[in-house]
């Protein structure tokens, strides 16, 4: 299968990026990040969400986020919401599209989320049937569609089930995130074909963590396959809680290097990308865990 002709990147650092650091992040540097990915030609970027402050604080001021913001017509600031009060506080906010978030592990959905897939999807029901009224559009997100922390291997059935009950939900696209960054590219293209069994292939996007430095070579697998929305962290942002020192969320940079170099079209600016991953390191005090980002430094730095 070709590769497609253009690929919409999804930028999570502003959220899965960042709900990890212990250090918290200012509202003015969330909102000075999130414009400056709007103006690198970023269409789609997680703008926070609406989760309990006290198991989420980097979380907290979501709301803050999103009135500091400068809203761009034709660009979407998704926040994630878990539940009725989540999502409720995003209507508030003027939130267009809101993101919900199951799991193809039982063990992972009852410690993530303390209840089971079954569960968690009867939560998200009423939160679907809401946004749909309201016109919001709904993301669903699964996690470790290629292994768990917990159980180990995930059957990419597993994955596809749970897939096809979001879609049912109301879903418009569908994000399969390796959270644990375990995947290879035949086993992330077993997964895929699986799941475009019962999800049209253009309503699917990947989420790959780079844990052993495989999310690249899993997107290129994808993209073989015909998958056109790709889920990435500007500067890496995002470490795998369950591999200590071990890279979390692939590079945006690294993943438009990749892009750029096979003609595929994202409308977004490489060097601009790069630049706004260096607000947020510069205010964390480290460089980014993107190679491409670290090169074209090193390339200023030099000429």
């Amino acid at each position: 299968m070709a590769y497609p002709k253009s690929v919409r990147m999804v930028e999570v650092g502003p959220r899965d990026g960042l709900q990890n650091e212990a250090k918290t992040v200012p509202t003015a540097i969330k909102v000075q990040l999130i414009d400056a990915l709007a103006d690198a030609g970023l269409t789609a970027i997680e703008a926070g969400a609406f989760v309990s402050p006290k198991w989420v604080p980097q979380m907290a001021d979501t709301a803050e986020v999103l009135a500091g913001i400068t809203r761009r017509p034709k660009v979407s600031y998704p926040v994630l919401v878990p539940n009725m009060k989540g999502f409720e506080a995003a209507v508030a906010s003027g939130c267009s599209e809101i993101a919900i978030f199951g799991a193809a592990s039982e063990t992972f959905s009852r410690k993530n989320i303390n209840c089971s897939i079954a569960e968690s999807l009867e939560r998200f029901g009423p939160v679907a049937a809401a946004a749909k009224a309201a016109r919001i559009r709904v993301r669903g997100y699964i996690s470790c569609v290629l292994g768990c922390p917990y159980e180990g291997a995930v059957t990419p059935e597993a994955v596809a089930d749970v897939a096809q009950k979001l879609l049912a939900l109301g879903c418009y696209e569908i994000s399969l995130g390796d959270t644990i960054g375990v995947g290879t590219p035949a086993k992330a293209v077993a997964m895929t074909d699986m799941v475009t069994q019962v999800v049209p292939r253009d309503r699917l996007a990947v989420h790959f963590h780079d844990t052993y430095g495989q999310a690249l070579a899993n997107i290129l697998a994808c993209l073989e396959r015909g998958i056109a929305v790709v889920d990435s962290s500007v500067a890496g942002l995002g470490g795998c809680p369950y591999a200590r020192g071990a890279s979390g969320n692939v590079a945006s940079e690294d993943v438009l290097y990749l892009l750029n170099g096979l003609n595929i079209s994202t409308g977004v600016n490489l060097d601009k990308l790069a630049d706004s991953g260096g607000v947020i390191c510069d205010y964390l005090g480290r460089l980014p865990a993107s190679k491409v980002a670290l090169a074209l430094r090193a390339r200023r730095q030099t000429s």
